[in-house]
Parts: C-alpha cells; structure tokens; sequence
C-alpha cells in the first residue's frame, strides 16, 4: 500500500505555525516580487479569492476582507517541509519526496492492521511536533492514493483527513467521483481532448473501449497510468536523482538598464547555480545565459535571449561559471535597453568524480581549493557569508518583498521571542 501525505494550505500553514493568531483568518502568500496569489487559506478562498490571480486585480478584495497578506518566505518553507519529511520517515522506511509539501510512503513490508488508524497517527505526529495539517489518501498505487488524499481533504469532516482505498468497491465510487481533469497526469490539453471524446471521469478514463484512445494520446505513460487506476501497481518510488540542469533566474525588483547592475545579476544567478552543483558533487560543461526586456515595449521585436556557451573543462568553480557568463553578456547587451528578468543555466552535468582532466587546457587548481574552503565556512556560519567582489554584499535575491515574515527557524537574528512573566 501507498499513502500521499499532502500538506494543506502548505505556504499559509507555514506562516500560521509562528503567527497562531492567523488561524481562522483570510491569509494569501504572493508569489516573487509579490505577483500572484501563490497559496490560499480556506477562509480566503471563501472570501473569492481565486488562485494565481494578480495581487492588484483583487486588491480591493483583499482590503474589504481583512485579508492577511504575506510574500513567499522560502527559507522558511523549505525548512519546515524538511521537517515533515523527517518527521514522515519516522513511519515508512521508504519515503519519495514529491515535491515542497507531497511525499509518497511505502508501506511494503511493514504489518499494519488498519490503515486509516496509521494516518490519524501520522496527521496527529505532524500536527503536534510541526503544526501543519495534512491530507493523508491510502491505497494500492500511487494513482489511486492521489485520488485517495483529494477524497481525504474534501470530505474532512467524514474521513479526519485520511482516507484508504482498499477495496474495489471504493475504488470504482472514488473513479466515478473523480473528474478527468483531477487525475494526476492530466494536464489542461488532455483534460480537453478527453472530454470531447465523452471521457469526463476517472472511471470513463480506465473503460476497456477507451483504451485505444488512451494508447493513442499517450502512448505508454497513458497505458500505466490507467492500471494504477485498474489498481495494478506499476510506478515505483522514485530515488532522490541529481539535477540535469540547474537554473536560476529572476524577475528584477525594478527595470534594469545600466550594464553593471546587469552583470551583479548575472554574477549572483551564476555563483548559487555553481553552489547547487557543488552541493550534489555534479561539475558542469555547459553554461546559458537568458535575458529578457520588457515585451509590453517590445513593439513586436524579440524580447528574450538566450545564449549557450561551453567550458573548455568540467567546473563548479564560481570563477569559471561567472566569468563566462559575464563574457555572454558582454556579447548581447544592448545599451539603453530595459530589461526584466535575467537567469543563468547550467546543463550538460556530470558527476564530479568522473571529471575528464586535460593536459594543456585546465581550470586552476586552486580554485578547487578555495570553493572547499567558502563551502566550510558557510556550513558552519550560514550560506553566502562570502560573495565575489562583483557581487551585492547585502542581498542576495534583489525581489520585491513588502510582506516578508521572518526567518523563524534559518535565521539566528529572526528567531521567536517569547515573553516569560
């Protein structure tokens, strides 16, 4: 058997976990430089506020409903979804993390004489040690169990938030009850050509006279989606894979024209990406860089540029990633122009242990050294402690942040203040 834990409301959850006067009240956390409407409490979705809507169309909303409004605060949200990660491998050994709130559990080879008492024990754990609720869906695949945590969360009151799947006859009144669109894997298009084919449910999607279609539209992946909902398993947990590409970009906090606030961007962008390889052990060939201008005056012209070079060696080295993205840039910045969003690509990854060495064209070695030396320091006093002269020395992610909560659990000067009398 499979189980879905799925956190709800996860970014407002967090926000409520050190805030508790929040709870019971309209809560909404933005997007960066507090664009859209990320994550919505269930009083703010009473209230209509829709997902994904800009913050400014439904602005006069938020004003008339008291809504608590938050930007997105990732160092805290990252550190409490590691926590309940953690907290969940307490009660299944195999344990695939899904994504910032979703992991799968396995319970193969463990004795559990009722599931639905197993995941009251899971919600009551996480609930207790972390405060953040959960929908917790049982059943005999990962498909079903998708399905399972939906049914969990929308019939709370009935289920306490867990619901299992382990019999046929649950199984075919959860497929007739789940629309097509809600079934994981299918996306807006497939939702589309599903239903005009007379596809509207789950069920319709696994009947026998469909499967032609279903092979057709999409190919394998259809075929082994449809027997996890016939309840034939056939996904298994995914191991923890090393990234094949690693991008950060950016959109800025205000438009960009001069080119060394350009370059400071490029540089930073650059520096975390060949953080992100050092920290999975990957070196990295290939480097692109993108920059895109404003397309409200692009009057037609072609607003976004990409451009990919290659080193001349495997390198994880800040150096060497910064400095030929610089030399990218050099090459297509445009004097004058306004720019939005830039980013720095890294691909064609390798392990670094199985870097190719050359006899005439190498990277210093001490800049292998000097990378170890920065890594150290900043796992043992915080990240980024140490930046490349080119670089901000205040901030790091240059976004727009009007409603940022504190770091609570990451950083040592934001930590909780209690009041003892």
């Amino acid at each position: 058997m499979y189980a879905l834990v799925d956190c709800n409301n996860f970014y407002v959850s967090c926000e409520r976990v050190f805030q508790p006067h929040l709870n019971d009240k309209p809560v909404v956390v933005l997007s960066n430089n507090d664009g859209c409407i990320i994550s919505r409490s269930n009083e703010a979705k009473m209230a209509g506020i829709p997902m994904g809507a800009p913050e400014f169309k439904v602005r006069d909303l938020i004003k008339q409903h008291n809504i608590y409004v938050f930007s997105s605060n990732y160092a805290l949200y990252g550190d409490l979804s590691h926590r309940v990660m953690k907290t969940l491998e307490h009660f299944a050994p195999n344990v695939e993390v899904y994504s910032i709130d979703e992991a799968f559990l396995n319970f193969s080879g463990q004795d559990i004489p009722d599931y639905h008492a197993y995941g009251l024990q899971i919600r009551k754990r996480i609930m207790k040690w972390l405060s953040i609720p959960t929908g917790i869906g049982v059943a005999p695949t990962k498909a079903l169990s998708k399905i399972a945590n939906r049914i969990a969360k929308k019939f709370h009151e009935r289920t306490q938030g867990v619901y299992v799947i382990d019999s046929d006859e649950k199984r075919i009144k959860a497929l007739k009850w789940t629309k097509i669109e809600d079934v994981w894997g299918i996306g807006f298009r497939l939702t589309k050509k599903m239903q005009a084919k007379g596809i509207l449910t789950a069920y319709d999607f696994i009947l026998p006279h469909n499967e032609w279609f279903v092979r057709k539209e999409m190919g394998v992946v259809g075929m082994r989606l449809k027997y996890e909902l016939e309840g034939k398993s056939v996904l298994e947990m995914e191991e923890p894979k090393s990234k094949k590409n690693i991008a950060v970009t950016r959109s800025f906090e205000k438009d960009i024209t001069d080119f060394d606030a350009l370059k400071e961007r490029v540089v930073t962008f650059a520096s975390v990406c060949s953080e992100k390889l050092r920290k999975q052990n990957s070196c990295c060939y290939g480097v692109i860089l993108y920059l895109s201008k404003d397309r409200f005056r692009a009057n037609g012209a072609k607003y976004s540029f990409y451009r990919l070079q290659t080193l001349a060696f495997p390198s994880n080295s800040v150096f060497s990633i910064s400095d030929l993205a610089v030399k990218m840039l050099k090459e297509v910045y445009e004097h004058g122009a306004i720019y939005k969003k830039a980013g720095v690509i890294v691909t064609e990854i390798i392990p670094a242990n199985q870097k190719q060495f050359h006899l005439f064209d190498d990277e210093n070695p001490k800049f292998q050294k000097l990378m170890e030396v920065m890594d150290a320091y900043h796992e043992k006093v915080g990240e980024r402690k140490i930046k490349l002269a080119s670089q901000d020395l205040k901030r790091t992610w240059k976004m727009k942040q009007n409603y940022l909560s504190k770091r609570y659990t990451t950083n040592f000067n934001e930590l909780l203040e209690v009041r003892c009398k």
